[in-house]
């Protein structure tokens, strides 16, 4: 059982527990800190990005097509459908002669407010552009037309696209791509379902790679803390941290309660799984465990407020309760 948890309160009553596990990973593989199950198996979701855009730069995407380092970053994002995610996502359809009709995620409503609203007022149809996913698929298309590879059913397992991506993943998570779980995320391509050890290890391995100089992590990396609006968006914990840290880690939210960090400095990798996949959890998580590990200090976590201590309302606009961490990391030794 997890130690750590993002609790609920109305009034001085904890009225609920989201429980959390982590893993926190060096970049030698070494288990350095954990809470409740590190090895708690479960999809890795957006998260993953980071490693899937490596073959991007690596197989010739990058430098044959122009990519900007913006491009590069909304590619490893959930970004948030604004218009300048939508500008940013068409631009790298138009660099590989492909068009929105090519995305195979399907559209949903922006998750950035002003743009959503602006659509329903305007009687508009979000559009597969507005899919938090479209720069991840446009950067799988673009890896296919490097590769010389047909990118009609890119995201389908069979697709060479999927397991060029597949190997990648299984290197930086330094486990047998047949042990890695496959299904298919809530975008239509193929998802990872592994240990959050190994989750954790891929960014530690990403994060020392980076800053040996290693021209594929490095540029992700790089493109990542450069352009954190493109990450997510305005008003999102991925941002902010990006920003607040100027670019000292990067960190990944995937669905379902899983969110990733690299710390390049550090050489650290942190995976964490909120048991129950809630989403008002993740925030509250991420900066408690950040805070414990001292991988931001009590200014950062200060400034983050918003996102750590979420005041909760009743229907008069009256404050009644709060969701807040409470993070209790172990010593891996301990």
């Amino acid at each position: 059982m997890s130690d750590s948890f993002v609790e609920v309160t109305r009034g001085p009553v904890v009225e609920s527990r989201h429980r959390v596990h982590v893993a926190v990973v060096d970049a030698e593989g070494t288990l350095r800190a954990y809470s409740g199950d590190p090895d708690m198996v479960t999809f890795w979701r957006s998260s993953a990005k980071p490693l899937q855009a490596i073959p991007v730069v690596d197989d010739g995407a990058y430098d044959r097509f122009g990519f900007t380092p913006a491009e590069l970053a909304v590619i490893c994002g959930s970004h948030s459908g604004s218009p300048a995610h939508v500008r940013t996502v068409e631009g790298l359809l138009e660099k590989i002669a492909l068009t929105a009709e090519a995305l195979a995620c399907g559209p949903h409503a922006p998750f950035h407010d002003g743009t959503r609203r602006a659509l329903v007022e305007q009687g508009l149809e979000p559009g597969r552009l507005h899919n938090n996913c479209s720069g991840k698929h446009a950067g799988m298309m673009a890896v296919a037309r490097a590769r010389g590879w047909d990118p009609e059913g890119y995201q389908l397992l069979e697709h060479p696209v999927q397991a060029r991506l597949l190997t990648e993943v299984a290197r930086w998570a330094r486990m047998p791509a047949e042990a890695i779980g496959l299904g298919v995320d809530g975008c239509g391509v193929v998802c990872y379902a592994m240990p959050l050890r190994q989750m954790a290890l891929a960014y530690a391995s990403l994060s020392a790679a980076a800053r040996r100089g290693e021209r594929g992590p490095a540029t992700v990396v790089e493109a990542m803390a450069a352009h954190p609006e493109m990450v997510a968006g305005e008003g999102r914990i991925c941002t902010e941290l990006s920003r607040l840290t100027e670019g000292r880690i990067f960190a990944k939210v995937g669905a379902e309660g899983v969110y990733c960090v690299g710390s390049p400095g550090a050489e650290l990798g942190i995976a964490l799984k909120v048991e129950d996949g809630t989403n008002r959890a993740l925030a509250p998580a991420v900066a408690g465990v950040l805070r414990e590990l001292d991988l931001i200090s009590e200014d950062d976590f200060g400034a983050l407020h918003r996102y750590v201590f979420r005041e909760i309302t009743n229907t008069r606009g009256e404050v009644t309760g709060e969701v807040h961490p409470a993070i209790r990391l172990r010593a891996a030794d301990a």
